[in-house]
């Protein structure tokens, strides 16, 4: 017995050693154009922009598939770096998508009402809602975007998006009117 459970752990720790050597030998590079404005999007993967997620819309910016201004849970702030960054012209955010909410918003699930259907759970982009089948579900308040995805789908309503009160700890700066100086390569 001690023979076989030596022999799998080192099988394990070989394939381990393998696999990690071929992660770094043949890693796919990206491209750091899209990663630097996946960087400046909110990471709410919200869809709002019409993208799956804020990847996507990323490399659609990138492809010049996508104008920079579809975000709105990134806002005009965010407009403003990525016409930095891509030397384009700064445009207003498209109404079309959605408006922008300066203060940040989380979803609040009165459980006294949630009848457990979970189809807020699967509209969930970030999978801050916990809950089960004819449970009550919960919100993660730390991973919850304010994206609004769970409300349409939710046949009680008893979701309500409040407020998030801002702490010292979670205070940012916003960005500057004017567009930063481009990030070039070297």
């Amino acid at each position: 017995m001690l023979v076989a459970i030596l022999t799998i752990g080192l099988m394990a720790g070989v394939f381990g050693l393998i696999l990690g050597y071929a992660a770094i030998r043949f890693k796919v590079e990206g491209n750091p154009i899209v990663d630097q404005i996946d960087a400046l999007l909110p990471q709410t993967q919200c869809g709002q922009c019409t993208y799956p997620g804020c990847r996507p819309y990323a490399e659609a910016i990138a492809k010049g598939e996508a104008p920079i201004n579809q975000c709105p849970p990134g806002g005009q702030s965010t407009i403003v770096l990525l016409a930095g960054l891509l030397e384009v012209e700064m445009l207003e955010l498209n109404a079309e998508h959605g408006e922008h909410n300066v203060i940040p918003l989380l979803a609040i699930i009165d459980e006294q009402i949630c009848i457990g259907c979970t189809l807020c759970i699967q509209a969930c982009p970030v999978d801050a809602i916990l809950g089960s089948a004819k449970h009550m579900h919960t919100v993660i308040a730390e991973e919850c975007t304010g994206c609004e995805l769970c409300l349409p789908p939710c046949p009680v309503d008893c979701i309500d998006l409040v407020p998030v009160k801002q702490t010292i700890d979670d205070w940012k700066w916003t960005a500057p009117n004017a567009p930063p100086e481009p990030m070039h390569e070297h």
